[in-house]
């Protein structure tokens, strides 16, 4: 078996040519995470993982083929690669795939500026049960904390390579750990639930386990008593903790897949308004310390920041160099793929304009209307653009929280929401989608 991941990905670009493709990529990963979970008190359930996955696209011609395992062995591999083949063989064809040329790929980067992996030793067990319950115990010390629902911590390590016939080949790791905690107010019928959670790249940077625990359990406790909103057209204000679906929405309406099938509710929207004109919308897959940051893409690319919307119009899709031929335009480097799976379009790390205002400030200016933490259920269609959801949060008089709210749904048109967003200054900076609190005039509210 090769020993590194490198010599995996090129040993199945031999093993392709070899087997009669005509072109090749391949990618290998590693990774390895350890997750802890604790309820009362004590340990409920602690996990390691680790392995290797890899992958092989074969094209012959304009037909493709994908292969995954997990076995590393030679003849694996070789197998591999010939079945690939054969299934291309098959396949129908696609004018619109293929490689990058040898003269766009990307040739050098800087690992060190984009400082993913963290140096520090893999944390023990015994330590991530530690910080679980230390969070457990924050979150039940909270007056009105009825019980604690259970509290995890992980960390994972994951490295890939990838390498291409048109004699591209590269590499980076990424660590991660995680500390989250979920509080209970009340009891039977009358309970309600809320969580806080931190995730980082460096685990130094990881927010205290107490901290964490104690802001659970006063966003639960202060839930009690949630019922349901009024009825009618009102102002909401979404939370910084989920404002970032809206955004997450258009993200996915410009994604280069959806233009090229006319399946998208910004499909006539290029060079448009879609945010208000003092909105940006950046991707910058170059931020250090940050889980989306990537030196280049899945086809070998090299990735650069890129504003997607730019004081409020719409600049461009999101494409991969399937897509960006099939539309007749030049890849944004955007391509992401799984061992199992061809290249498909995909953002990296995404920045919203930070506004001056705190969340309180927003509320204060919308008067009444809701404030909404938590959302569930989706009905979006994507051609349409037409908008419901559940929602949970919190009704808001007079520029104040009133009583917490529960079982409401919202609904609306993103592409009338998205331009009335006016947003907060409380985004968080180490998050790879950073989008502050966002209040979005006009939406109807089914409650009472």
């Amino acid at each position: 078996m090769p020993d590194t991941l490198e010599s995996l990905a090129h040993a199945l670009l031999e093993a392709a040519t070899k087997a009669g493709a005509d072109a090749a990529d391949a990618l290998a990963v590693e990774g390895r995470s350890i997750s802890v979970e604790t309820r009362a008190g004590k340990l409920e359930q602690a996990e390691r993982s680790e392995g290797v996955d890899i992958g092989l696209r074969v094209l012959i011609g304009q037909r493709q083929a994908c292969v995954s395992a997990s076995d590393t062995r030679a003849e694996t591999m070789a197998a591999m690669a010939e079945r690939a083949v054969a299934m291309a063989r098959e396949a129908p064809e696609d004018p619109n795939i293929g490689l990058a040329d040898p003269s766009e790929i990307a040739r050098d980067w800087d690992l060190a500026a984009l400082d993913l992996a963290d140096p520090a030793a893999e944390p023990a067990a015994a330590a991530l049960e530690e910080d679980a319950l230390r969070a457990e115990a924050a979150a039940r010390a909270v007056k009105g904390v009825s019980q604690v629902d259970g509290a995890g911590a992980g960390y994972g390590r994951s490295a890939l390579h990838i390498a291409l016939s048109n004699g591209f080949s590269g590499g980076f790791a990424q660590t991660s750990r995680s500390l989250s905690c979920v509080a209970i107010t009340g009891t039977g019928t009358g309970m309600e639930r809320d969580w806080y959670a931190d995730a980082r790249t460096y685990q130094a940077d990881l927010m205290d386990a107490e901290e964490i625990g104690r802001r659970a359990g006063e966003r639960a406790v202060s839930r009690a008593g949630a019922r349901k909103p009024k009825t009618g057209a009102y102002p909401v204000v979404y939370d910084e903790r989920v404002a970032g679906s809206l955004i997450g929405h258009l993200i996915g309406a410009i994604n280069g897949s959806a233009i090229a099938r006319g399946s998208s509710w910004l499909r006539d929207a290029l060079g448009e308004q879609v945010l208000p004109t003092g909105l940006t919308l950046t991707e910058d897959p170059h931020r250090p310390r940050v889980s989306g940051s990537r030196p280049f893409d899945a086809e070998g690319l090299p990735t650069h920041a890129r504003r997607i919307v730019d004081a409020g119009v719409l600049t461009g899709w999101t494409l991969d160099l399937a897509t960006a031929r099939k539309l007749g335009l030049k890849s944004t480097a955007n391509a992401s793929r799984s061992t199992s799976a061809p290249p498909s379009p995909g953002t990296s790390n995404l920045l919203l304009t930070q506004g001056t205002q705190t969340q309180a400030e927003l509320l204060a200016e919308m008067g009444t209307g809701l404030l909404i933490t938590s959302l569930m259920g989706s009905s979006i269609n994507p051609t349409t653009g037409d908008y419901s959801r559940g929602a949970s949060g919190f009704w808001v008089e007079k520029g104040e929280i009133a009583y917490p709210v529960n079982e409401c749904t919202v609904a609306g048109n993103l592409r009338d929401m998205l331009k009335t967003l006016t947003p907060a200054n409380d985004g968080r900076d180490w998050l790879s989608l950073v989008c502050p609190s966002l209040r979005v005039e006009g939406l109807t509210l089914a409650g009472e």
